[in-house]
Parts: C-alpha cells; structure tokens; sequence
C-alpha cells in the first residue's frame, strides 16, 4: 500500500525529475507500454461483431465504448505477456493492470479523444479515508486518441503519456451536480512523460 507521496517535501521545479526517475524505475518499459497500446489499438479495428460489421467500417463506436475496449485489452496484453507477474483487474477496488509482485507498479488507465486532456469523474479529486476504495495515487497511463466518423474507418491514437498522479492533481467540479474533474495544467507537464506522439502532417 502507498502511504507517503513520491514527491513528498519536493519543490515544484523538482517535479518533473521525479517523474522521470519514477517511469524510468517502472518494471514495464516505454517502448513495451507503446506497443501495447498501439496493438491494443490494431485489434479493435480488426474486429467484425458476427463476422459482418467492421468496427470503424460498419459501426461508428463511440469514444466511452473506444476507451472501454483500450481497457480491457491492454491489461490482457500485459497479462498474456508476463503471466503470473500483472493481471486485469478482477475487482472495482483494483487499479486497471495490477502488479502481483508489487501493488506500488499497478497502473490506472485514462482515455479520451480530447486532443490533450484526461478527465476523472469526481472523487478523482477527493482525498478518500477508506481502505475499500480504489487509490487514486500512482502510477497512470494516458492515451488520447481521435473520434471514429463517418470519413474516418480507423482514427489515430495521437498521445500516449505515463506518470504518477494523486488526488491533489486532480480539481473537482464545485458544484454538487458536476461529476468529473480535470488535472491542474502543472501536472500534465511535470507528472506525465510523453511516450508516444503522432504529429499532424504538414501539407505544404
């Protein structure tokens, strides 16, 4: 269990080398969490519901259902790849990829097709006392991708970032009704590293 924060007593400007120590010092490495996205990715738009309809082709999912498979398929990849080490979540306490050898490396995953930003719902940004919550410290994975339409039969996942991430860097909405909560700016910045980028073509 996380009790003291990684960057507990660091100054702001110290924040971006923790980060840095922090993905670096994660058993899962950059390049294998990319390609589990990206593969991830592949398999959704080279599925047919009954053999007929083509995701992307046939059926325009949106992008709650587009982010509901990206979690559910990346923690398989990682459980087919390394058996016995992280599985799926089995239960709604768990975090999306849980470690079995060290619950400080499980990883909660964000999507959005927002070109940049990731949302929680509300009790993202509240500091919960129970022991039979799910955490909302550590370790979180970040992918953005694009809207699946008409003119598009299979969208780009455009970022993919990894970093740490707790209930201070979330601001939940103020009034009772709102049901989500954004990052502060400072931590996309200073708590994520940019694994993967698709940069828009230029066209000359």
């Amino acid at each position: 269990m996380i009790k003291i924060s990684p960057y507990e007593n660091l100054k702001i400007e110290d924040w971006k080398n923790k980060t840095i120590e922090l993905v670096e010092n994660h058993p899962l490495k950059k390049e294998e969490i990319v390609e589990a996205v990206l593969t991830s990715w592949d398999k959704i738009f080279n599925t047919y519901i009954g053999n007929e309809l083509k995701i992307g082709r046939d059926i325009k999912p949106s992008p709650q259902i587009l982010g509901n498979y990206l979690h559910e398929l990346i923690p398989i990849y990682f459980e087919k790849k390394y058996h016995g080490k992280w599985h799926k979540d089995k239960t709604k306490n768990d975090k999306d990829l849980v470690c079995d050898f060290d619950e400080f490396y499980s990883i909660e995953i964000k999507t959005s097709s927002s070109k940049k930003n990731i949302f929680g719902n509300r009790s993202y940004g509240i500091l919960s006392k129970e022991e039979n919550t799910k955490k909302k410290q550590g370790y979180y994975l970040a992918i953005n991708f694009e809207k699946c339409t008409e003119n598009n039969e299979k969208p780009n996942i455009t970022l993919i970032r990894f970093g740490w991430l707790e209930h201070s860097d979330w601001k939940s909405q103020n009034a009772q009704t709102g049901q989500q909560s954004r990052l502060l700016k400072e931590s996309y910045s200073l708590k994520f590293i940019v694994l993967y980028e698709k940069k828009e073509k230029v066209i000359n």
